[in-house]
């Protein structure tokens, strides 16, 4: 038996296969296909302070290997999700990871209060780079910003704190320090690129809010690098996330550095693959001759 089990500093998974946030919904749209308790942890759509319509229509853009979407946040808000949707989640046999975004740094810290208070909870992902909104990648662009808001929410609360990091900037380095020198327990790597589509005949943009962000096996290579600099430069945990729809791609995350993946697009057409994926690391794992996933991460060898 292999032990799958991942330590995130002080959040723990039995395994490091996640679903990635605003790709599950709240999981209950997901529990026809998927056996929750097969899986290292889900992490439901953002929840942001008050509730979100969203961006205008069409949100979401086939592109080659893969999707741009401007959802911009739609949700309903944190009330709503604490009365209605966390009961559901806590009764799930696997970590629940609440994802929260705000306007400010106060936003975070209150939110993160809030959702402290509710026992159950593995831990909290501070969405702080999200392309789609006003505001969404200030505190994920810049450094300082970055830091204040990891420190605040581990002063407002006693949960794992991970902050979800942009790849829209010149090197995500310094932004993966500050939030590790912030105090969070890791670092999610990476949201999505940020892109547009455009109707030439029409001479418009597709998506009715004219950029948004690009996801899928796309931008596989791109997260992969990104992961690489961060667990070369910053003693940090690291969570992957870009294009991952195999066993390979997950495999590539972990050698690169991650000690966990998160599942995105892959859901909307396999909704079933995380809970697949899970079972064939602990084959390959065996095949390979290792006794834990732990084992396998960092271990590119660069010339």
């Amino acid at each position: 038996m292999v032990d799958l089990s991942v330590s995130l500093n002080r959040l723990t998974l039995r395994n490091p296969i996640l679903v990635a946030s605003g790709t599950f919904g709240y999981a209950r749209e997901m529990e026809a296909y998927v056996d929750f308790a097969r899986l290292g942890g889900v992490i439901p759509k953002t929840v942001t302070p008050l509730p979100r319509i969203g961006n205008p229509p069409p949100r979401t853009v086939e592109t080659a290997s893969g999707m741009l979407n401007s959802i911009g946040l739609d949700n309903d808000g944190l009330d709503t999700f604490i009365e209605k949707h966390l009961p559901y989640l806590l009764g799930l046999d696997t970590a629940v990871i609440v994802n929260i975004a705000g306007r400010s740094v106060d936003d975070f810290s209150t939110m993160a209060a809030r959702v402290g208070e509710h026992p159950g909870v593995a831990a909290l992902e501070l969405n702080i780079s999200c392309p789609n909104v006003s505001g969404g990648v200030d505190f994920g662009t810049n450094p300082e910003l970055a830091r204040d808001v990891v420190r605040a929410v581990r002063n407002a609360c006693d949960l794992p704190v991970i902050a979800k990091l942009t790849p829209n900037v010149t090197s995500i380095i310094p932004i993966a320090a500050a939030a590790a020198d912030g105090g969070a327990d890791a670092v999610s790597l990476v949201n999505t690129f940020q892109g547009m589509a455009i109707d030439w005949r029409r001479r418009r943009p597709i998506l009715g809010n004219v950029l948004g962000g690009l996801s899928g096996p796309a931008i596989k290579p791109l997260a992969l690098r990104c992961v690489f600099q961060v667990a070369r430069n910053v003693d940090i945990p690291i969570i992957g996330i870009g294009g991952i729809q195999s066993l390979d791609d997950v495999m590539e995350f972990l050698v690169a550095g991650a000690s966990a993946v998160q599942i995105g697009t892959a859901n909307f057409y396999n909704p079933g693959i995380s809970g697949r994926l899970v079972d064939e690391l602990e084959q390959v794992l065996a095949t390979e001759g290792l006794s834990n996933v732990r084992e396998i991460v960092g271990s590119l060898q660069t010339p």
